[in-house]
C-alpha cells in the first residue's frame, strides 16, 4: 500500500510515524511538505520572547529516519482526490490512500493595514521579527488582536499577553505600557465558563484589558489606529496580530473543499472520496484548530489503516479529547483538558498554572521530537 501524506505538521508526522512503527513491512509512506523543517507551535513564543533562537526550534525533516517513510521537500501544485493523484514541482504521485494534512495558511492581507501597521507572530518568520522589535518597546499601548473567528491554538493570545507582561516587567517598564487582548470570540474559551473565568481573572490580576466580541476590520498604519466592526477604535503603539486563517490555495482549487475547508466524517476523517482522508486545521471538523487535535485525528486514521491491513475490527470513533498547555508567565504553565465529541456537549477543565505543569509541557514537546525525529533534546 502506498500512502501519500500531504503536509508534515502534527498530523502528517504522527500518521507517518504510526504507520512506520506498525506496518512498515506492507506500507510505503511518501510525506510531502514545502518546508525543510518543522516548528512546534508553542516554540514560536519561545523565539518571540528571546528564550530560544529560531534555529534552535527548527526540527529538520532530513533527520526523519523512519522505515518505510520517504520525505520529499516539494511544493504541491494540484490534488486530484478522485484519482488519488498529487502533482508537485518535483513529480507526480499516485496513492492507494491519500491523506491531506496541509493545515491552514495565514492571510495577513485579509485585514487591511496589518502588513503595513502591525506584526503577525503566528509564523516562525513573524515571531522572529517581533523578537527584534520588542526590546525597543518600552511605553505606549500594545494590542494583541485575533483577526478571525477560526485560529490555531485558542489559548495563544492570552499566553502572548501573559508573556509580554513578564517581558516588560523584567525590564522595569510594565507600568508604562497598557496591554489589550481583542478578539471576536465572546469569551476566552467559549465552551467553558469556568475556564474562561479563570483566564479572565489572570488577565485582571496583571492589569491586562480584554475586549471580547471585538472584530478588527482594518488598521490605519499612519495614525496607528485599529478600527472595529462595531464602530469603536483603539489607538496603539504596537499591534501583534493573529491573522485570518484560510485553507491553502491548492486545496481550495481542488474538488475537496466546500465553503473554504475540507468536510470530513468527524468519527473517521474520511472525505467523500474513497480512501482520501483529511486531518488537522485544513478540515471543517467540529474541534479547535490546534496541533494536539491534528495529532489525535491522524492517530484515528492510522488506527483504521492498521486495522485494515491486519484484518482487525475497526477502531472506535474519534472522541475529540485533547490536552492543551497555556503559558502563564513566571515559568508557570496551566493545562486545559477538553472533550468535544465524546459527550452531549463540549467540555473543558482548567488546571491552574504550576511548575509541575511547566515540566509536563516540556516533556510533551520532548516526546514528540523523540518520536518523530529521534531528537533527545528539550
Amino acid at each position: 500500500m502506498h500512502v501519500v501524506v500531504l503536509g508534515a505538521g502534527f498530523g502528517g508526522l504522527e500518521l507517518s510515524t504510526r504507520l512506520s512503527d506498525e506496518v512498515a513491512d506492507v506500507v510505503q509512506v511518501t510525506l510531502i511538505d514545502q518546508s525543510d523543517a518543522f516548528v512546534l507551535g508553542f516554540s514560536k513564543l519561545d523565539v518571540m520572547f528571546g528564550r530560544r533562537t529560531a534555529d534552535e526550534v527548527r526540527l529538520l525533516y532530513r533527520d526523519i529516519a523512519k522505515p518505510g517513510v520517504v520525505f520529499r521537500q516539494e511544493t504541491i501544485l494540484a490534488i486530484d482526490p478522485a484519482r488519488k493523484r498529487v502533482v508537485t514541482n518535483g513529480g507526480t504521485y499516485d496513492a492507494d490512500v491519500l491523506v491531506v494534512a496541509l493545515g491552514a495558511d495565514l492571510d495577513p492581507a485579509a485585514t487591511p493595514g496589518l502588513v503595513e501597521g502591525g506584526y503577525e507572530f503566528y509564523s516562525p518568520a513573524g515571531a522572529a521579527r517581533v523578537r527584534e522589535i520588542l526590546p525597543g518597546f518600552d511605553s505606549g499601548v500594545a494590542v494583541i488582536g485575533v483577526l478571525g473567528g477560526f485560529f490555531k491554538c485558542p489559548p495563544a493570545p492570552f499566553e502572548t499577553a501573559f508573556l509580554l507582561h513578564d517581558f516588560l516587567s523584567h525590564r522595569g517598564v510594565r507600568d508604562a505600557v497598557s496591554i489589550y487582548v481583542v478578539s471576536p470570540l465572546p469569551k476566552p474559551i467559549p465552551i467553558s465558563d469556568d475556564t474562561s473565568n479563570a483566564i479572565l481573572a489572570m488577565l485582571a490580576e496583571r492589569g491586562i484589558e480584554h475586549w471580547p466580541g471585538s472584530l478588527v476590520t482594518r488598521l490605519d498604519p499612519a495614525a496607528k489606529v485599529a478600527h472595529f466592526q462595531d464602530g469603536r477604535h483603539l489607538v496603539y503603539d504596537l499591534f501583534l496580530g493573529i491573522p485570518v486563517h484560510r485553507a491553502p490555495a491548492v486545496v481550495l482549487e481542488s474538488s475537496l473543499a466546500e465553503e473554504g475547508w475540507i468536510p470530513v466524517d468527524p468519527a473517521t476523517f474520511a472525505t467523500r472520496f474513497p480512501d482520501v482522508y483529511a486531518v488537522g486545521d485544513v478540515t471543517s471538523a467540529p474541534v479547535p484548530r490546534a496541533g494536539v487535535f491534528a495529532e489525535g485525528e491522524a492517530a484515528t486514521v492510522a488506527d483504521a489503516l492498521v486495522a485494515r491491513l491486519k484484518g482487525r475490527a475497526l477502531p472506535p470513533a474519534y472522541t475529540g479529547t485533547a490536552t492543551c498547555y497555556m503559558e502563564a508567565g513566571d515559568d508557570l504553565v496551566g493545562r486545559l483538558d477538553v472533550n468535544f465529541l465524546a459527550g452531549p456537549t463540549p467540555t473543558a477543565a482548567f488546571r491552574p498554572p504550576s511548575p509541575e505543569l511547566a515540566d509536563e509541557k516540556q516533556e510533551f514537546g520532548t516526546s514528540r521530537r523523540r518520536r518523530w525525529f529521534g531528537h533527545q533534546r528539550a
